[in-house]
């Protein structure tokens, strides 16, 4: 029975002592992995966010390009019949919109859809002004077509997707 005793003495302290070390190593382990995880976020923020800054620039390009205002002075509308502006602008749009595509892979979809949304809008306020007019309008009158709509439009969808960029942008910073 003292033997029992004598080895109860020994091992029972030991227990204790290899238990303390095993939970010391567990919060070491711990500890280490969550400074990792934090060096790995550090990491990733300083390759994304760049990148996420780029595609909002990007965007409000974009935005800014396709504005009927902008779209139409970089056109010369006076060199052009409206049958010949009209096209050139829907293509000048598209182009604009296709070739920012990929940006959508960096903002949420509530954004993504505000800038398609504008883009339609510009689309539609284009083949709009070009319907109000005759086959043989000049394309100054489709200028001036296109400015009187895009004065009388209330919501203006550029606007809003450019506050949605500018703002997701924002929560990063």
């Amino acid at each position: 029975m003292d033997y029992l005793l004598d080895l109860l003495k020994i091992i029972l302290p030991a227990g204790i002592v290899l238990y303390g070390m095993y939970l010391v190593v567990v919060s070491f382990l711990s500890k280490e992995r969550e400074k990792l995880l934090i060096d790995l976020k550090t990491q990733n923020t300083q390759v994304v966010l760049p990148i996420r800054l780029q595609a909002a620039e990007r965007l409000c390009l974009l935005l800014e390009r396709i504005t009927p205002n902008n779209l139409v002075r970089r056109s010369n509308p006076s060199q052009f019949t409206a049958a010949e502006l009209h096209p050139q602008l829907l293509a000048e749009v598209r182009e604009e919109f296709n070739h920012n595509l990929s940006q959508q892979v960096y903002f949420s979809e509530e954004t993504w859809e505000a800038v398609r949304r504008a883009v339609e809008d510009v689309i539609t306020l284009l083949n709009l002004s070009r319907q109000s007019l005759n086959a043989e309008a000049s394309g100054m009158e489709l200028a001036k077509a296109i400015f009187s709509q895009s004065l009388e439009q209330k919501n203006d969808a550029i606007a809003y997707a450019l506050r949605q960029v500018k703002s997701e942008i924002q929560l990063h910073f």
